[in-house]
């Protein structure tokens, strides 16, 4: 089993930053892929960053040069720096990996979610 803890969420004016981890604890698993998602009131959960394990990385057009996705292997932690926020970030943000199952195939894991505000 994988469970994903997130933290950083919070409120901020428009144009300012915010930093948010995620860690995948309580894991013998290998983690493979992982990134953020994002879900605003009324609206489909929607994709906004991943990285690989190698470090690639790859960003939705709505946040492309204002996000940075990192990753540390050794303690399975990403983050997710958020400069430039505009209110149409505002939502719950979600962590999200996959993991290799011992028996083979692979499992997706989400965390709680962390409410992201951004006023105007």
């Amino acid at each position: 089993q994988v469970q994903l803890e997130e933290s950083g969420g919070g409120s901020v004016q428009a144009g300012g930053s915010l930093r948010l981890s995620c860690t995948a604890s309580r894991s013998s698993l290998l983690i493979s892929i992982m990134g953020w998602y994002r879900q605003a009131p009324g609206k489909h959960r929607q994709y906004v960053a991943t990285i690989t394990r190698a470090g690639g990385t790859d960003y939705a057009d709505s946040v492309k040069g204002r996000f940075t996705i990192s990753r540390d292997n050794a303690t399975d932690t990403i983050y997710l720096q958020m400069n430039s926020l505009k209110p149409e970030d505002t939502a719950v943000y979600y962590c999200n990996c996959n993991a290799y199952l011992e028996g083979g195939g692979v499992r997706t894991y989400w965390g709680q979610g962390t409410q992201v505000t951004v006023g105007s």
